[in-house]
């Protein structure tokens, strides 16, 4: 069997959110039913806050196969991407190597689609102010993506790095916040997407019925919201198993003896596929805990190979 490559050109071509929402919607909702399974990604520290992960999993009826990342914040102020790698997939009928795929172009957007998804989910029908805290690569393409599903009447950014945020609003026709605080002031979505190692956004920040898509910390340790705002949310998981392990604004909560693990409600596949509750007032906060599924990783990477069976 000759293995496919294909190039990070090739992945934000084809790729497209019209195309990535719905794919990970559907691995989500086939991971919560146990037709696609994943461990926990395995990380080794490197210098710095340089790490190197390893992310296994496999497809019902599809491929199986592992991402390989890298994951080098220094990178982003040197105009390059914090996250780079390998998705290696192999077929399932002879075991064989079938592709090879740019890791960091797929990462990059499915995990803005997943919050779309999530956005569609869970944000109150009428939320059409958005605010990104943080200026990266994923605050882009979170607006991006959830301009794609949502219409979004304002946009407004926050980075501790005011030039860079100007500079993002600019090239998207955004509004430019002076604080978190202001930010999000009436925003009812809001997608945390920073490398912060302590909590940016409290409970007292955000309005009743807000949705907030919790993104940059992919790890336990590094923590974006603060555990007042983990108690006062119905707060859903990508995957369960990963965010009683590795999710840091859960763990906090947990360590100071606010929440217990059933306060992770469930999983968003459960919400996309009717069967757990998800907002369930116009009062609620809801917050969804991405920290990056394989399973996401390789329906993409199945799609591109013209491989998607599960």
């Amino acid at each position: 069997m000759s293995i496919r490559f294909i190039d990070a050109g090739e992945v934000a071509e084809r790729l497209r959110y019209d195309v990535a929402v719905p794919l990970v919607r559907e691995a989500m909702i086939a991971l919560s039913q146990g037709r696609t399974r994943q461990l926990l990604r395995g990380i080794i520290d490197l210098d710095g806050e340089n790490a190197f992960g390893v992310m296994p999993g496999a497809l019902d009826a599809g491929p199986f196969g592992a991402k390989l990342v890298s994951v080098f914040p220094g990178n982003v102020a040197r105009g390059g991407m914090s996250h780079q790698g390998l998705i290696v997939t192999f077929d399932r009928e002879s075991g064989a190597p079938s592709a090879v795929v740019d890791a960091g172009e797929v990462t990059a957007i499915r995990t803005a689609a997943a919050s779309a998804a999530a956005t569609q989910a869970l944000a109150r029908g009428d939320a059409d102010h958005l605010a990104v805290l943080g200026t990266g690569e994923q605050a882009q393409r979170h607006i991006l993506a959830i301009r794609a599903v949502r219409p979004l009447q304002r946009v407004t950014i926050w980075g501790r790095d005011a030039r860079k945020a100007a500079a993002l609003a600019e090239e998207l026709g955004c509004d430019v916040a002076a604080s978190v605080r202001e930010a999000v002031a009436d925003a009812g979505i809001i997608c945390t997407v920073t490398a912060a190692p302590e909590p940016i956004l409290s409970a007292s920040d955000v309005r009743p019925g807000a949705h907030i898509n919790a993104v940059g910390s992919s790890r336990a340790g590094p923590a974006e919201i603060a555990t007042d705002l983990v108690v006062r949310s119905r707060f859903f998981a990508d995957h369960r198993a990963g965010v009683l392990n590795q999710g840091a604004e859960f763990l906090r909560a947990k360590a100071e003896g606010l929440v217990d693990d059933h306060h992770v409600l469930g999983e968003i596949g459960e919400v996309f596929a009717g069967t757990l509750a998800g907002r369930t007032s116009g009062e609620d906060v809801t917050l969804y805990k991405s920290l990056g599924s394989i399973v996401q990783d390789l329906a993409c990477a199945a799609w591109l190979c013209g491989e998607e069976r599960g």
